[in-house]
């Protein structure tokens, strides 16, 4: 579901990076199967993270909120009279031993006094920690949630330090991952801040970006959270409920709008209320209800002990606030009393053993490549969109692990195109059918590939192990890593095999991989920041797939 500005209401649910933005490889021989690194707003490059290391705490990193100005008032003085105001105006009574949380995430002016009102519940409260879980409305992600390597988030009202143990512990998991543009640009999370700033006063933050999950990953989820959290924590979940209107993709009813609005909503409580995931997520599938955050919420329900008493706290709509109904959106609070119980903690999975050239057997190389064959004719040909289905490819479980991939076409040797995500998020087989058509159409160093040109292309793909950050570039093997450099806010990726084609050395390969990014020759060799990855890579052209390393 995309949603567009519109009007006014200048803070609706933003897709804005839905098409991700592709950075020209400057590659200083064109057929360099360099590759085009797909971002959210760049933000790939600002977010290589820095090497761990356990023998000191991680240097400060601060994460700032850019929601002012847009969501809430960019003056200081504005936002605490408006804060003020919401907070007094919220019921005085409220449930009691609230350790959980339901927030709307729409502009202040709109969700603000729905938010405070349970917000308003645990004000002035001590928790060693609130966890904050809101949904990814741009960037796909796939049965994974992000969590920042920041170790603090700044707003108007100051700086909140992370728990940076807890979401070390979250990351031993694959659930949880740290992907570059989930933060930078989604408000969910962020927009809850403020609120619980001046609410709480401290608190450690654990920020969570979900993306677009199945049950069992959320009930694994849950599972992980509850063995992490102890008897202090608050746990939010960010959601607007449902979304109404051609503007929406949803008109399920034209007349009585507020009423069906209202019943529609108040259906899905009721999963919620009970503390039911699976009512709930079935009533959303039976009805469509466009509710944002059912997966936060999903998150929530899978973690609430049987004694947790649900209260609803404040509900209203955009339409009831604004007199117009026809693109309107619900707005709905919620607290949860109880107490956390010690919750058994989540083993983390043992690191795999298989080295990367076993992740994909020979039939799933056979597979992808011919996945890949099929939705690029169909693009080419008639610009229509083949499915797995429709040319009758069975997915296999190593097509279907979350990994990263580009696609790389040639032409009668020379490139002709190549396009990828460095950064796994979401199942191999389906980056794979978006790169093969990006990289036929969407390469801005090349015309659109055409029909007559298909019989002369011959397809590469490189799946991509998860990047990881190194110490210095001493660390890069040539012929086994990708590379990514960072520096000055500037950032450009090879691909393992392209050193070895050209015959450089690591110094050559740095070389011109700093120059790729804009920047001097030499400026690899101080104060660069380096990722590196391996790579599988097969091809058409070759009976058995070749493999890097």
């Amino acid at each position: 579901m995309r949603r567009k500005l519109w009007g006014r209401l200048y803070w609706w649910e933003q897709y804005n990076s839905a098409v991700l933005i592709l950075l020209m490889v400057l590659g200083v021989v064109v057929a360099i199967p360099a590759g085009i690194i797909t971002t959210r707003h760049a933000a790939e490059r600002r977010q290589i993270q820095a090497a761990e290391t356990t023998q000191a705490p991680p240097a400060k990193k601060v994460f700032v909120s850019q929601l002012a100005g847009q969501w809430y008032p960019a003056d200081l003085a504005q936002l605490k009279a408006d804060l003020e105001s919401y907070f007094a105006k919220a019921p005085a009574q409220s449930p009691d031993n609230v350790h959980a949380l339901i927030l709307p995430h729409a502009g202040y002016p709109y969700s603000g006094p729905i938010a405070a009102a349970a917000v308003k519940s645990v004000a002035g409260k001590t928790f060693s920690r609130v966890i904050v879980m809101g949904p990814s409305h741009g960037l796909a992600m796939e049965n994974v949630a992000n969590v920042p390597d920041a170790t603090h988030y700044a707003t108007l009202l100051g700086e909140v330090p992370l728990d940076v143990e807890l979401i070390a512990a979250l990351k031993r998991h694959p659930q949880f991952k740290t992907i570059p543009g989930a933060d930078e640009t989604e408000h969910s999370v962020q927009i809850e801040i403020p609120l619980l700033q001046h609410a709480l006063g401290e608190f450690t933050l654990v920020p969570i970006v979900v993306g677009q999950l199945d049950e069992p990953t959320t009930r694994e989820m849950g599972r992980i959270l509850s063995g992490l959290i102890d008897a202090n924590t608050l746990v939010v979940a960010s959601s607007d409920f449902t979304h109404y209107g051609p503007r929406f993709g949803y008109v399920p009813f034209r007349d009585d709008l507020a009423a069906n609005l209202k019943k529609l909503d108040m259906g899905a409580w009721e999963g919620i209320a009970n503390k039911d995931l699976e009512a709930f997520a079935q009533y959303i599938d039976k009805t469509g209800a466009t509710i944002c955050g059912r997966n936060p919420i999903g998150i929530l329900l899978a973690m609430l002990p049987k004694d947790f008493e649900a209260h609803q706290v404040a509900y209203d709509t955009s339409g009831n606030l604004t007199g117009d109904y026809g693109n309107s959106v619900s707005y709905l609070s919620a607290a949860f009393s109880g107490a956390w119980p010690a919750g058994e903690k989540a083993a983390a999975p043992a690191a795999p053993a298989a080295a990367p050239t076993s992740l994909l057997s020979d039939e799933d190389k056979t597979l992808l490549l011919k996945l890949a064959r099929g939705v690029l004719e169909a693009h080419v040909t008639n610009g229509g969109a083949a499915t797995p289905e429709s040319l009758g490819i069975k997915l296999t479980p190593g097509m279907q692990r979350v990994m990263g991939a580009f696609v790389t076409l040639n032409e009668n040797g020379q490139l002709r195109g190549c396009i990828g995500e460095i950064f796994p998020r979401r199942p191999l087989y389906k980056a794979v059918m978006d790169h093969a058509v990006n990289a036929a159409a969407n390469d801005p160093r090349f015309q659109p590939v055409k029909a007559d040109e298909l019989p002369r292309i011959e397809m590469d793909i490189s799946a991509l192990t998860e990047p990881r950050p190194v110490a210095s570039y001493n660390d890069i093997v040539i012929g086994k890593h990708g590379m990514v450099l960072e520096k000055w806010g500037r950032s450009a990726v090879f691909l393992p095999q392209v050193a070895p084609e050209q015959g450089w050395t690591l110094d050559e390969t740095l070389t011109h991989l700093a120059m790729k990014a804009g920047l001097p020759p030499d400026a690899w060799k101080d104060g660069a920041s380096f990722t590196v990855f391996e790579a599988i890579v097969f091809s058409e052209k070759d009976s058995l797939a070749s493999a890097h390393p």
